[in-house]
């Protein structure tokens, strides 16, 4: 379809054009008057009453260069003429010659944005009294009234284009998600079973070393794996979900996670202080996750010889977990978007991971209307969660 033949069947779509152009005949005495679409290079009718069987009908089309429309997009101002013959501007004007015309009057259709589309024209072979404030002020409202049905004609169409395409993002998101939890999770969790059958015969220290190898990493890319479901959830889905419940026991949640860490890196050294006095209203498996991520993140890039240290407390102020590591301090310049997805620091050897950890982590910190932030020196990084009483307490009160 050619842009013409969509202008010709937008205008079509306004339900007032046949009544505008009837209004337009009758109150004037005029027996043509259409709406037409004009650029550099087409003059085109849209929409046409003739009662004086002028010829055109929609889609009709006349020579743009012969018709006085094609000035009045190049001036934006509008013609109006009683009787030519009589008028000093346009006596000696070969359109009126050629269409055969006596009165005349267009006036400019605009959309909102002042982009010029075509005009609203009316003539006839008799003279007319058509200048006249009360003429020129209708032919204006309604040129107005046809701009504007043609601005939210396409706002409609480009809302209907972005709904169709948030539906395919919402299938792709599916697909995507799909691919992650089912084939890929379930050959890893057959590599991963088949470490741990390894790990329980008796094998010789090098066999030993390599299943534990082969362990690690699946362990390491089942992370990866969740991480990129989340990062697909978050992005395309619109942000991380959680289901926030009073814990009583999170620190058995917590240990878990720790546990698992110290698997993956045996000889590295974890410090845990939990001091939880009070329950708190949280999704235990997402802090969890955030903990885990945190974790990981400070054994990856800290001090090998340096030990790990995690810090959870809860108290009638609120909850706060942290975790510190000693290291090469964070450059300033990537403290900024050190959250950003797939943003990775410059610190030699941190390379590992796809750099989504602390963007998780930082979402499932927004998701419980809690802060995540980084300090960085050469004494330690650390990385501390805070979710104040006031947040804790309103999501108790609605579980």
């Amino acid at each position: 379809m050619t842009n013409f033949q969509s202008d010709i069947e937008a205008v079509s779509r306004i339900g007032a054009i046949p009544n505008i152009l009837e209004v337009v005949c009758r109150s004037t005495g005029m027996g043509f008057a259409a709406v037409a679409r004009v650029t550099r290079d087409r003059w085109i009718a849209c929409a046409v009453r003739d009662e004086i069987n002028f010829g055109l009908q929609p889609g009709g089309e006349l020579q743009v260069e012969t018709t006085i429309c094609d000035e009045i997009r190049d001036t934006g101002k509008l013609v109006v003429i009683d009787h030519v013959t009589e008028d000093a501007a346009f006596c000696n004007h070969p359109t009126p010659k050629m269409y055969g015309f006596q009165s005349y009057i267009s006036v400019p259709i605009l959309r909102t944005d002042g982009s010029f589309f075509g005009t609203l024209c009316a003539i006839d072979p008799q003279p007319a009294r058509v200048n006249t404030p009360e003429t020129i002020g209708m032919f204006k409202l309604f040129a107005e009234l046809i701009g504007f049905h043609l601005e939210a004609q396409e706002q409609i169409e480009l809302s209907e284009t972005a709904l169709t395409d948030e539906r395919q993002t919402a299938v792709l998101r599916e697909q995507f998600i799909a691919v992650l939890g089912h084939d890929l999770r379930n050959p890893l969790n057959a590599i991963s079973g088949g470490a741990e059958v390894l790990l329980r015969m008796p094998l010789e220290e090098s066999a030993k070393s390599m299943a534990m190898t082969v362990k690690r990493s699946a362990v390491r890319m089942s992370g990866l794996i969740e991480n990129l479901m989340d990062f697909a959830r978050g992005r395309l889905g619109g942000g991380i979900a959680i289901d926030r419940k009073l814990e009583q026991d999170l620190q058995s949640v917590l240990e878990q996670a720790v546990a698992e860490l110290r698997i993956i890196w045996p000889g590295r050294v974890i410090d845990c202080d939990f001091d939880l006095k009070q329950p708190v209203a949280c999704d235990a498996p997402r802090i969890a996750q955030m903990f885990s991520n945190l974790l990981g993140n400070a054994l990856t890039h800290g001090d090998p010889a340096g030990p790990v240290q995690a810090t959870v407390r809860s108290s009638e102020q609120g909850f706060e977990l942290s975790v510190a590591n000693r290291g090469e301090p964070i450059p300033a310049g990537d403290l900024d978007r050190l959250f950003q997805p797939f943003s990775r620091s410059k610190i030699e050897g941190s390379r590992e991971g796809l750099g989504l950890g602390l963007y998780i982590a930082s979402e499932i910190a927004r998701a419980h209307e809690g802060s995540l932030e980084v300090s960085s020196s050469p004494d330690e990084t650390r990385f501390t969660f805070m979710m104040p009483a006031s947040d804790v307490a309103t999501a108790a009160g609605t579980n």
